[in-house]
């Protein structure tokens, strides 16, 4: 199984993929000897929870989304520099760096999502939905990891390093711009009368792309499948 996971092709395409790859490559050359991967990854994690006190802590004062937006840096330095660490220095283990930075991953999304969701700023229902939709394109990257040795990390020349900065910029844009965070439109659906907000129709937007994000990669990945896999003729 190690074998599958070092063959894994990964597939980065993301707009500032070249620029911080050079960063991380620069930062792990100088990271302290005590600095291991492991000890990176639990700082990946604090980041997580450190973005999710922050958006809760904004229901109390707007300007917790500073808090926020550290965490999503903090989060960017653990979890980004964790593995490029263990490969800068050759002591990555394939097996085990695979399970933990997938679990790993699952867990940070729940904190994030679950986090803004309990926040004032963006419904509970739409950080859920995109919790769901994030987690089966996870789900999607490690099939495919495992079935065509292609390990996708960005979507539409989107990573997770771009949408923590869309974060970042979004948390500032609502801390200075108050009739950002006040704006609210009434809309009818299914019959009931729902108050949205900015982020509402902002995360209700960035869902929807998700979703033919998603549908259309099943698509395109049954059509390889089939090709790989064709149907067999029953002789019964």
């Amino acid at each position: 199984m190690s074998e599958e996971i070092k063959a894994s092709k990964r597939i980065q395409t993301s707009v500032l993929n070249a620029a911080e790859h050079k960063a991380l490559v620069w930062l792990a050359a100088r990271q302290p000897r005590w600095v291991t991967s492991n000890m990176l990854t639990i700082v990946g994690i604090s980041g997580a929870v450190i973005i999710a006190a922050g958006y809760i802590l904004s229901n109390l004062d707007i300007r917790w989304l500073w808090l926020a937006t550290f965490g999503w840096i903090v989060n960017w330095y653990g979890d980004s520099l964790d593995g490029n660490l263990a490969r800068y220095r050759n002591t990555g283990r394939p097996i085990y760096g695979y399970y933990l930075d997938h679990t790993v991953d699952a867990i940070n999304e729940i904190f994030m999502f679950v986090g803004i969701g309990l926040s004032a700023l963006l419904n509970i229902w739409i950080a859920i939905v995109g919790l769901i939709l994030y987690l089966l394109l996870t789900l999607n990257v490690s099939m495919n990891a495992h079935l065509k040795k292609e390990f996708r990390l960005t979507y539409i020349s989107m990573g997770p390093t771009e949408l923590r900065i869309i974060m970042i910029i979004i948390n500032t844009l609502f801390i200075f711009i108050r009739p950002l965070r006040e704006f609210s439109r009434d809309v009818e659906l299914f019959g009931s009368s729902y108050s949205l907000g900015a982020l509402d129709i902002i995360g209700g937007i960035i869902v929807a792309a998700l979703a033919v994000v998603y549908v259309v990669t099943i698509f395109k990945d049954l059509d390889e499948y089939a090709k790989m896999d064709p149907p067999k003729k029953w002789n019964g």
